[in-house]
């Protein structure tokens, strides 16, 4: 059966925090240190949902193997036409093309919704995840070296950025 990209439900939640916490807080890819409850991930959830934010998920044979979503850049009316996006794949899943279809289903979503720009926050050392947003149009337009510190190290952000091009909103 081949890998299904549809809206995350409530039903997906722990799940998703599962692949968060291996995925991400596991790894350099968030930041995060400690890893977060599936109450904590509903509330990350809901905040989305009443934003009008997508949360999409991968399944693979029943199974959720991957999650995407965007939100709000910055908190001021100004950045209203720009999301930072995530995209977490289970452990065993990565290199499946699970990620870029996530991701071609998100940025589609961008695009379909007004959104001019998204903004991915990398770390540097993950030169996977940096190659693979290049490879999906991204461009790297900024590089913070040792603005974050985890499993002892400090850590480079790389900040890249995909803008859509369309009509300027009224």
């Amino acid at each position: 059966m081949p890998v299904t990209i549809r809206p995350a439900t409530v039903d997906d939640i722990a799940e998703i925090t599962q692949i968060y916490n291996q995925a991400g807080v596991g790894t350099t890819a968030s930041y995060d240190l400690a890893p977060v409850t599936v109450a904590e991930r509903t509330e990350w959830f809901e905040a989305k949902q009443r934003r009008n934010f997508p949360t999409l998920v991968a399944v693979d044979d029943g199974q959720t193997v991957g999650f995407a979503s965007y939100g709000t850049f910055r908190e001021k009316a100004g950045y209203d036409y720009t999301v930072e996006h995530s995209v977490y794949v289970r452990d065993g899943h990565r290199a499946s093309g699970v990620g870029r279809m996530l991701m071609s289903a998100l940025i589609d979503h961008a695009r379909g919704h007004g959104v001019h720009v998204m903004v991915g926050a990398l770390d540097g050392s993950n030169e996977a995840s940096v190659a693979f947003h290049l490879s999906l149009g991204f461009v790297e337009v900024a590089r913070m070296p040792e603005v974050g510190r985890k499993f002892g190290r400090w850590l480079d952000l790389v900040l890249v950025q995909l803008t859509f091009e369309g009509p300027d909103p009224a």
